[in-house]
């Protein structure tokens, strides 16, 4: 998680932050490419949690005449597979982790680099979630190919590999926004156990959110925990609703400029003595 550096180690500050943060994104990657073990870890968790969840929910379905909440069997398990993925491909305890870091003054340190701490976190944090991200993929397709079927909508397919990127930036975005409660509680439990929920009921994690009731079901569609899985899922599971791309975008523009808008006050914080 550390910015480019110069020949002798020091921070190389002639660099654009894009291309600081390109470079970040990629090392951390290029790392976790390196750790084949740890990728086939993720990828038989997802299997592991994916067969039960679709187990469960399809042979709900088939005891109410196929269909969920309008969802076929097999178009509820494309819909699982996809969602799983924005749960496991990102890193599970990031807020803890950051936590820990604030607590033990190591952030501070961060803050000395040339570029944003909390952006080289993110490219970091992206950058190691994209293998992980393929693997989750790979295995989800396979696994829904096998108990869902060929997909209901082949063409909408194209439009879930972007929106899984977007899913897990969205996430990955958002968990620093809650961890960032770190630098005034300096207690990360809380704000864990809250980004779980909402994740699990506002985002559509495990079945869709038409099971919501009325108006309950069109306020969660409008929360970004619904662009962060539902959208995946929905599209995977044969809805052709490229809106949903747009509103990844939208709200991982909302979500970036109020993470950094609470960060630099968390800074501020710090700068003030707050976390000692």
């Amino acid at each position: 998680m550390t910015a480019p550096t110069t020949t002798d180690g020091r921070p190389n500050p002639t660099r654009g932050l894009g291309a600081i943060w390109f470079q970040v994104a990629h090392s951390a990657a290029s790392s976790a490419r390196l750790q084949p073990a740890a990728l086939v870890h993720t990828g038989v968790h997802y299997l592991i949690v994916a067969v039960a969840i679709t187990t469960l929910w399809t042979r709900a379905a088939d005891g109410h005449s196929g269909t969920i909440v309008g969802y076929r069997a097999g178009a509820l398990v494309w819909y699982l597979a996809a969602t799983e993925v924005t749960a496991i491909a990102p890193p599970l305890r990031l807020i803890d982790r950051f936590g820990a870091d604030v607590a033990s003054g190591r952030f501070e340190l961060e803050l000395l680099r040339p570029a944003p701490a909390l952006w080289v976190r993110v490219a970091a944090e992206i950058g190691t979630s994209l293998p992980r991200t393929a693997v989750c993929a790979t295995v989800g397709a396979g696994l829904a190919l096998v108990i869902g079927g060929a997909p209901e909508t082949p063409v909408a397919l194209v439009l879930v590999g972007p929106a899984l990127l977007l899913g897990v930036a969205l996430t990955i975005v958002a968990q620093h926004l809650l961890a960032a409660a770190t630098f005034w509680l300096l207690d990360s439990r809380t704000s864990w156990f809250l980004y779980q929920k909402l994740q699990f009921t506002l985002g559509g994690l495990v079945l869709p959110l038409e099971v919501l009731p009325g108006s309950l079901g069109r306020i969660a569609r409008l929360t970004p925990f619904a662009a962060m899985s539902y959208a995946p899922g929905r599209l995977a599971s044969g809805h052709l609703e490229p809106g949903w791309l747009l509103a990844q975008v939208a709200w991982l523009a909302v979500l970036g400029l109020v993470t950094a808008r609470v960060f630099a006050a968390g800074e501020r914080h710090l700068g003030d003595g707050g976390a000692s």
